[in-house]
């Protein structure tokens, strides 16, 4: 495959004006190197597909390796547990807008991605009795999370992967800049950047986008630097529509220091599942009467509730009281860490937490295979929205989602492809200038006003700075690239926000805190008009959602 270093093609012009020094070509261009992203590659060669992957960082830097819980998923060897009742937890938890048809599909896929995945040599905990052992969440009615290395699961996930994946060909350190499309709008390759912001093109009719969510758009979050949207933003430009992107969980129990931002390490729900309480500063329990399930509620309630506590009490952060657990560091080997490198000894005092940005529930409209309403553009993982988790993710339903759609959406190109090819037109870029909004601008703006606990005024205060911080030009580098998708996403999760006038999952308006099933039981979908700003399309019925 040609590069930058060998192009074997000489320097040519795109559409915009873009400097193109190299090109190659694949048949399917896979961008994200976690759970998704990877198994969709592995699965594509397997079918005898050309592949590529694109990552912007090393391939091990993205979320995946950062998921301590595990895998939620329904084998048959807990008594009473059972595929309907894990469908049953992630409907209640989607707060009416999980499509029952795809988290019945996907939540019944789960046992044979797991099969898939322990054949690429991953290697999950184990009782004493030699079963897989097994944590319960938030939001879970039974022990039916299975977890690596204690709270590792997501690093042991990617290094199977990524030494499975070895020989495919990646492009490590390439920003994916935007879909190549011909004159009927067909995806027919991307344009990327290297590190020096020297451009080339991938000729293919497929490009898998897998290269998760949207952290970063808030000023903490559990999501390394990679989580800028990127890929949202490209499906975006490309013609794709989004939906759900109001809905931005946030982890209950992120490890809270003074100051600090951008990535924190989170403190893994299983610690509640074991037994671990929430305090306030006087050392009294908040979460009993809030929900039944109390520590163990869904975790938009119980984020919810810490901010209420938060601002009822004047305090920075809450504790969670995990002193009781016995084998803490054997247990939660990650978190111990995290705590000891911040100062705080967890066998024997409370751990600081607060809230943060962690998940995108909503993303690029994809149906349970990936497919987009674009032809040759497919999603999977944390970038799309299947309908697995409507108004709030049920905790450790991620990674099965990237196994089980990752797989089938490779198989969707497989299937796509193998028929009569129609001849591509020339591949066009569309004009490179973008909104480019200063990124600490934005991620202030979003944390005050968009964060837990919305309101009408908050949120056009938001618009206004973010509209106000913004310039158009064409993005030359990483920074620049991540900034415009940023800005993109911000616009997007305004309007659906500012659309959105009820309380639903995640998405608390403090002026509208009442659900609204009577009017508001669908799903935003967002397009760009033909300026290129955000704007609701249509709804998406969710009906017969629980």
């Amino acid at each position: 495959m040609s590069g930058p270093k060998d192009a074997a093609v000489p320097r040519r012009e795109a559409a915009g004006g873009l400097a193109m020094a190299w090109a190659a070509s694949a048949d399917v261009v896979v961008v994200g190197s976690g759970v998704a992203g990877l198994t969709a590659a592995l699965d594509a060669a397997e079918a005898g597909l050309r592949v590529v992957v694109v990552t912007k960082d090393a391939p091990e830097a993205g979320c995946t390796r950062f998921a301590q819980g595990g895998v939620a998923v329904v084998v048959g060897d807990v008594p009473g547990d059972s595929v309907d009742a894990h469908v049953a937890d992630t409907l209640a938890a989607g707060g009416g807008l999980c499509d029952p048809a795809a988290v019945a599909s996907i939540v019944a896929e789960g046992p044979a991605a797991m099969r898939r995945l322990q054949a690429c040599g991953a290697v999950f905990d184990r009782g004493p009795d030699g079963r897989p052992a097994r944590a319960r969440e938030g939001g879970h009615s039974a022990f039916r999370v299975v977890h690596a290395g204690g709270d590792a699961t997501g690093a042991e996930i990617e290094r199977a992967l990524l030494a499975s994946a070895d020989g495919l060909p990646m492009l490590a350190g390439y920003v994916a800049l935007d879909a190549l499309r011909d004159d009927t709008g067909r995806v027919v390759g991307l344009a990327v950047l290297d590190e020096r912001g020297v451009a080339g093109m991938l000729h293919a009719p497929a490009v898998l986008l897998a290269s998760g969510g949207y952290g970063h758009l808030y000023a903490s979050t559990t999501n390394p630097e990679t989580a800028t949207g990127d890929g949202i933003a490209l499906a975006l430009r490309a013609g794709a529509t989004v939906a759900d992107v109001e809905f931005v969980q946030f982890h209950p129990t992120v490890l809270w220091m003074p100051g600090a931002g951008g990535r924190r390490p989170l403190v893994t729900e299983a610690v509640r599942g074991e037994g671990a309480l929430l305090i306030d500063r006087a050392g009294r329990r908040f979460m009993t009467g809030v929900h039944p399930l109390a520590e163990l509620a869904p975790r938009d309630v119980v984020a919810a509730a810490i901010t209420r506590r938060l601002a009822e009490t004047g305090a920075d952060c809450v504790w969670l009281e995990a002193t009781g657990i016995e084998d803490f560091t054997i247990r939660f080997p990650t978190v111990s860490a995290a705590c000891r490198a911040a100062g705080v000894d967890p066998v024997r005092e409370p751990i600081p937490v607060a809230p943060a940005a962690h998940y995108a529930c909503g993303g690029v409209v994809t149906d349970v295979d990936g497919r987009t309403a674009v032809p040759g553009l497919y999603a999977a993982g944390e970038i799309a929205r299947t309908g697995l988790h409507g108004a709030n993710r049920l905790a450790s339903n991620s990674l099965l989602e990237g196994l089980v759609v990752g797989g089938r959406a490779a198989r969707a190109v497989a299937a796509d492809l193998s028929g009569p090819r129609r001849a591509a037109g020339a591949a066009v870029l569309g004009s490179p200038a973008t909104g480019i909004a200063d990124r600490a601008t934005v991620q202030r703006a979003m944390s005050v006003n968009a964060g837990i606990g919305r309101d009408a005024a908050g949120l056009a205060a938001a618009s206004d700075a973010v509209e106000a911080a913004t310039l158009f030009g064409a993005p030359v580098d990483r920074s620049g690239v991540e900034d415009a998708a940023l800005t993109l996403l911000a616009q997007a999760v305004l309007v659906a926000a500012g659309t959105r006038t009820e309380t639903r999952g995640c998405h608390v308006r403090t002026d509208f805190p009442e659900r609204d099933d009577l009017w508001q039981r669908a799903s935003l979908v967002i397009g760009l008009d033909a300026a290129g700003a955000p704007v609701v399309r249509t709804e998406l019925a969710t009906a017969g959602a629980a």
